[in-house]
């Protein structure tokens, strides 16, 4: 039975905690002694409860995160009211700032702030032999990660065949994004490569194919990211699949030759563009050359068989409807293969704060914090926004309206599918759990009446793409255009005569 428990509460159950086994794999001699246990946020907290506390443990250590920290407040209130002696230790990002102030602060014994891949250990060790800390918030240092243990053999065999592998090949960020958590790193700092290779290796002759990597900054060190690209074009098969955090405007030769050798369907680079605007850009503090972004983003998309999720954020300080429009449509030009329209969070710690009150910035009490509006973007126009967002991942990201999409965007990309995003609103009165061939339907009718396209063209192009859906029979818009043609047939004398 064990006594240290660390867990944690994943978004989906095919994602698999890097930071749990970096736990687990720094607790030396106490590591017979600890389990990691992982949940999802679809799972009752009183039912996460009863399984934490089967064992009896004396501690839980609890990874806590924006996506979970509502459900991780009513699990820790609940184990101290089950087992009030059992000791709860928080740590992850949520907790990390603003500490004192949260809900699920009063339910913990201990909270370690920042990265804790050695303080966990630390702490536990101290509990086990009743020398407890006299401080309840103990404010870890960054380890020097050639100190660490790697975590990666602790990755089961169904995490292997079931789940997401993370892996990093560094940690920080030297930019100053002020909406991201990584603008208080001071520079990055990379792992030992032949170290991390030959992790990657032993990860490989396991048998996995899927690596995601979660470095903020890929390529910023250029000869490194080189020579991990060489070693998995060592290994190209059907199956390899490799995930990238690019910076967008730095993109050196050498790393050009090497992405071009990557056949289609084994590169995926996501790509923080977050906004175009030049005077948003400086408020908020980043660094980003537009025209060299716009050259890479192209080059990419012509010349390689790479896969570019882009990300934009919607909400930033300063920046309009109307601005943020125009780098949408310049993003759309580009013609990346999807585009992730985000809306901004009030992430805890991030210097975004500090244009609150100028910006008249309000946000969300409630996980995940998200913008309500801005003194440029009002609460109306920023869940118009929102509902933009859904239906573009419904409709665009979703890549099942290839053929119809380019007749709803046009030559006004956003303008057009604002129109649409509205009209979808008005008429469904929903963003969710909305059926495929519903969707196909509302389009239909959106596309003819609201955005005036041709009817012809648009069954055209609907038909193209419910074909290649999946969907069986015949789509609900052409059942009711045969339905139509029947009743004018049975109009015509020779038809009623059949009838009589």
């Amino acid at each position: 039975m064990p006594e240290i428990i660390i867990s944690t509460l994943n978004a989906r159950y095919i994602h698999a905690s890097l930071g749990a086994r970096y736990l687990y794999a720094n607790m030396a001699e106490l590591q017979s002694q600890t389990e990691i246990q992982e949940y999802i946020i679809n799972t009752r907290p009183i039912d996460i409860a009863e399984q934490l506390l089967a064992s009896s443990p004396k501690i839980i250590g609890l990874g806590v995160y924006i996506w979970n920290v509502q459900q991780c407040t009513e699990l820790a209130a609940l184990i101290k009211s089950i087992s009030p002696d059992t000791m709860i230790v928080l740590g992850g990002p949520e907790i990390s700032y603003e500490t004192e102030q949260q809900e699920i602060y009063q339910y913990a014994d201990y909270v370690i702030t920042h990265q804790a891949d050695l303080a966990f250990a630390d702490l536990c060790r101290q509990l086990l032999t009743n020398q407890a800390p006299e401080n309840k918030i103990i404010n870890a240092d960054s380890p020097a990660l050639d100190s660490l243990n790697l975590p990666y053999e602790y990755f089961n065999d169904e995490d292997i065949r079931n789940r997401i592998i993370y892996v990093e090949a560094s940690r920080g960020c030297p930019f100053k994004c002020e909406f991201c958590l990584s603008s208080l790193d001071k520079t990055a700092w990379p792992f030992d490569l032949q170290t991390f290779l030959q992790e990657m290796e032993k990860l490989y002759q396991r048998g996995v194919r899927q690596f995601k990597f979660v470095d903020r900054t890929f390529n910023l060190k250029v000869k490194t990211s080189a020579a991990i690209l060489d070693f998995f074009l060592d290994k190209i098969d059907d199956d390899l699949f490799l995930h990238f955090e690019l910076i967008p405007d730095h993109l050196p030769e050498l790393l050009k030759e090497k992405i071009k050798l990557f056949p289609a369907g084994s590169l995926q680079f996501e790509i923080g563009i977050q906004s175009f605007d030049e005077a948003t850009q400086t408020i908020i503090s980043r660094k980003q050359n537009n025209d060299k972004t716009s050259s890479n983003l192209q080059w990419l998309v012509e010349e390689t068989n790479a896969h570019l999720h882009t990300d934009l954020i919607a909400g930033l300080p300063g920046e309009s409807l109307q601005r943020f429009a125009q780098g949408f449509n310049q993003l759309v030009n580009l013609n990346p293969h999807e585009i992730q329209l985000g809306i901004l969070k009030r992430l805890r710690g991030t210097p975004i704060i500090r244009h609150t009150i100028e910006h008249k910035m309000r946000y969300n009490q409630v996980a995940p914090y998200n913008i309500l509006s801005t003194d440029v973007i009002d609460f109306k126009d920023m869940q118009r926004i929102n509902r933009f967002a859904r239906y573009w991942d419904l409709i665009a990201n979703s890549g099942r309206f290839k053929e119809t999409l380019p007749l709803v965007l046009g030559d006004k990309p956003f303008e057009n599918f604002m129109q649409l995003s509205d009209w979808l609103f008005s008429t469904s009165q929903q963003t969710h759990k909305i059926a495929l061939n519903r969707l196909f339907s509302l389009l239909h009718n959106g596309m003819i009446n609201e955005l005036n396209i041709d009817e012809k063209t648009v069954r055209q192009q609907l038909l193209k793409d419910y074909d290649t859906s999946g969907l069986k029979g015949l789509p609900d818009f052409a059942k009711a255009e045969i339905s139509k043609s029947e009743k004018v047939n049975m109009n015509t004398p020779k038809r009623q005569a059949r009838h009589l």
